[in-house]
């Protein structure tokens, strides 16, 4: 029975060496390529002395998806904004995640550069192994991500970005959206994200956004529970939120 429990666990670890090994370099190669990289430490939060500067000109839509945002644009008028999304804590995305009033992260490992978000802990693994963009990915909110590098600019490329994530407010993506983008530092303590969105079925054009992001290590990312002391209030135009008191305090 032992004999054939330790042959069944091999197997088992033999498999799966098997299957990560077109993704697995030798490891003392792999730190030592990771030493090489620019130095991206610490905790940088969003640049606001230059929101004006990065903000992105509104997307160009095609006519079928200006006709579906003008719809949108209408319940807005007619309803208020709908915060469904918000309500069930959903995450917006790319680029919408990244466009949060909060703090990213940046972790090299080899074959991989890992950024958190403080903005519904969010976790997006890019991987610089190799390894090609799935043919048929999966829809994921935080898409299918690879990437390699240029120097030390960050060339990565997005595929199979989920439905209920969004190009823009109002504009959602299809299994058509595709996100080139680069990140590097524009000076030693700026860092830029940019990113260029096409998708033919929505944009008649290229979208392109950029982010920028100052470092600040005087506070750490904090934890964020997305759901906690949220109240889900329907109405019309759909869900919205409550972060007071007042409907509690009318209740007692």
């Amino acid at each position: 029975m032992a004999c054939s429990a330790a042959l069944a666990l091999t197997s088992g670890l033999a498999v799966q060496a098997s299957a990560q090994e077109g993704f697995t370099p030798d490891r003392a190669t792999a730190y030592e390529e990771v030493l090489q990289l620019p130095d991206w430490a610490g905790i940088w939060y969003p640049d606001w002395t230059l929101l004006f500067s990065t903000r992105a000109v509104p997307p160009v839509l095609t006519p079928a998806a200006q006709e579906a945002f003008n719809a949108y644009q209408a319940s807005i008028s007619e309803h208020g904004p709908s915060q469904e999304a918000q309500a069930q804590c959903l995450p917006p995305g790319i680029p919408g995640t990244l466009q949060q009033p909060y703090p990213i992260e940046i972790l090299f490992s080899p074959g991989r550069t890992t950024i958190l978000t403080e903005a519904y802990e969010q976790i997006f693994r890019i991987y610089t192994d190799g390894r090609p963009l799935p043919e048929d990915p999966d829809p994921f909110f935080k898409g299918n991500i690879t990437g390699f590098w240029d120097g030390d600019t960050l060339v990565f490329d997005v595929v199979g970005l989920h439905p209920s994530t969004n190009i823009s407010a109002g504009i959602p993506h299809t299994e058509k959206s595709r996100v080139h983008g680069h990140i590097y530092l524009q000076a030693e303590d700026q860092l830029m994200i940019e990113m260029t969105i096409t998708n033919p079925d929505v944009l008649a054009r290229p979208y392109v956004t950029r982010i920028a992001f100052k470092q600040d290590d005087e506070f750490p990312i904090r934890e964020y529970v997305c759901a906690e002391n949220n109240r889900l209030e329907s109405g019309e135009g759909g869900a919205n939120i409550d972060l007071g008191f007042d409907v509690l305090d009318e209740s007692n």
